[in-house]
């Protein structure tokens, strides 16, 4: 980009062009074709792919990762081929990356850095703009004298720039090591009043929508909402949280929120930056763990999405198991296969909107099966009754009686009603008792006083 006379020039640089390498160890997962993500990978960062280079090992090599015969065969497909980029489909150490940048002759990139340059690419929000920051320049510290090595050789050592030596070295490395430091303490603050937020809307019930990067969360939030929420076929397309309202039928309203997607070997410093981010799906009454049914390899995407929750830490939750796209799956035992081995599963498309009403009724039902509806009674001056329920469950109304007393009818977790019974108060379902009837609801005397939010509007949410 150029400006001449106070004009932005946009200048149509060509994509650069790239020969992509994988290494299969015996814990890789098998792709067919090879390199299959990796190069989504590399069309999503805006790069032209020329070549393919496999090599099946034991073990990495310790100095360049992939063989020596193999490095010989990457070399002359880049010169041949005159590529500007060698990216592998694993990460690389700072020596190995630098070893083999001398020895094929061109910019070597590993699938962290090209992972981090698609979410700087996407980043829209101040939050997501600094969690990409921090991930970006955690990854680069110990990487920095390889940094230098390069661009000492694309200057050619000219006047006045021959070599930065080791003081300039240093002091990158603190302004880096400051920087991160920075950014840590602010993605924190951002976390905590993420959390607050969150905490604030736990009057609604929520649901999040996880699951690895382009299985459809974004189309389903739509087609659920009836919302306008972006949506690209891409990887990473969604990197911002978004939260919308959800009309259940025979429940009421929830609040849905679509998060960024995952993938295979997510970079553990990545997941880290985006925790604010992730806080929606942590905090979450029930997820919807959606899965691409239509990828060949959905098996072990729905597996690595598993092992990010876990990582996470928010495996155990409740969920459901969502195979989305079945509207592009022209072989029909495919997706019985998929149910063979998920049998919890609920086979949607979000496109055509199959199964969706399917999806509908399955979360009205877990969530009733996980709250219920009660009328606690206690007396006017007892706030910490009052306090929790209001908390921890969702308020209906609020009758006041003769002789100080009070019923506030909620829903919240079954779980709970012990420990507001230890609180002074007295509690009694209200939509049925254990034979299963309707019970009478307690006689009101004074009309609700809790105003509930304006319909479309989200609690928590800027709607300025």
């Amino acid at each position: 980009m150029k400006r001449r006379n106070g004009t932005t020039i946009r200048l149509n640089r060509e994509p650069e062009k790239a020969v992509l390498v994988g290494v299969i160890l015996p814990t890789t997962t098998i792709e067919d074709p090879p390199l299959a993500e990796l190069a989504g990978l590399a069309d999503a960062a805006g790069v032209n792919v020329v070549g393919q280079v496999t090599q099946r090992r034991l073990a990495p090599d310790a100095a360049t990762f992939i063989g020596r015969g193999k490095l010989e065969d990457v070399k002359k497909l880049v010169r041949s081929l005159r590529a500007d980029l060698v990216i592998f489909d694993n990460d690389l150490s700072p020596a190995q990356g630098r070893n083999i940048e001398r020895e094929v002759g061109a910019r070597v990139l590993d699938r962290t850095q090209l992972i981090l340059d698609i979410f700087a690419r996407r980043a829209q929000t101040y939050e997501a703009q600094l969690a990409v920051e921090l991930a970006q320049l955690e990854y680069t510290l110990p990487r920095l004298k390889r940094m230098w090595t390069h661009l000492e050789r694309q200057t050619k050592g000219g006047v006045g720039l021959r070599g930065p030596g080791e003081k300039q070295l240093e002091m990158d490395r603190r302004l880096i090591a400051h920087r991160i430091h920075e950014l840590r303490s602010e993605l924190e603050v951002i976390h905590r009043r993420r959390q607050r937020e969150v905490i604030a809307r736990k009057q609604f019930k929520t649901v999040s929508l996880v699951g690895y990067t382009n299985a459809g969360k974004s189309t389903l939030m739509n087609s659920l909402t009836h919302a306008d929420v972006y949506v690209e076929d891409a990887l990473f397309a969604t990197l911002d949280t978004r939260t919308r309202r959800w009309q259940l039928p025979g429940w009421g309203p929830v609040l849905l929120s679509d998060t960024v997607g995952f993938i295979r070997d997510l970079p553990h410093h990545l997941i880290a930056s985006f925790k604010a981010t992730l806080e929606e799906a942590r905090q979450a009454d029930l997820l919807l763990h959606v899965a691409d049914g239509s990828n060949p390899a959905v098996l072990q995407q729905i597996s690595a999405a598993y092992r990010v929750l876990e990582e996470i830490g928010i495996e155990g939750k409740d969920t459901i198991l969502v195979i989305n796209k079945i509207d592009r799956i022209a072989d029909r035992r495919r997706v019985d296969a998929l149910l063979d081995r998920y049998p919890q599963a609920l086979p949607i498309s979000a496109q055509t909107g199959e199964g969706l009403a399917q999806l509908t009724q399955m979360v009205s039902e877990l969530l009733a099966r996980k709250f219920i509806e009660v009328d606690v009674e206690t007396t006017v001056d007892n706030a910490r009754v009052a306090v929790f329920v209001k908390t921890h469950g969702e308020v209906f109304s609020q009758r006041y009686h003769h002789e100080n007393r009070l019923t506030i009818r909620c829903r919240l977790p079954e779980e709970y009603l012990p420990r507001i019974e230890r609180l002074g108060a007295s509690v009694r379902r209200t939509r049925h008792n254990g034979s299963g009837q309707e019970q009478n609801p307690a006689p009101e005397i004074e009309q609700s006083r809790i105003e509930l939010e304006p319909t479309g509007v989200i609690p928590g949410e800027d709607h300025t």
